[in-house]
């Protein structure tokens, strides 16, 4: 089962988000490295997440034309950041 971490960027669809995932890519010919980032759209079932949190998504089966992912689990880190910046 693969999974892939990355941002939320869009909770605007029903039991759906989009999630970017940035990687690193090196060029063949001049070995340096550059950033690419894709959107995968991902399942999600209680609409839990909010824009912004770092989630882990996990391939599943095909559940619509565009949605092959799930959402596996919403990342503690943005949490603990909201917490932290209400307290101040």
């Amino acid at each position: 089962m693969r999974t892939k971490k990355g941002i939320v960027t869009s909770t605007k669809m029903d039991k759906t988000i989009v999630v970017t995932v940035h990687t690193y890519k090196t060029h063949p010919k001049y070995k340096k490295r550059y950033q690419i980032s894709k959107k995968f759209y991902a399942h999600d079932e209680e609409n839990k997440c909010q824009m912004g949190d770092k989630v882990t998504i996990y391939e599943s089966k095909p559940l619509s034309k565009l949605k092959r992912w799930t959402v596996e689990a919403p990342s503690k880190e943005k949490k603990e950041e909201k917490k932290e910046a209400a307290k101040k």
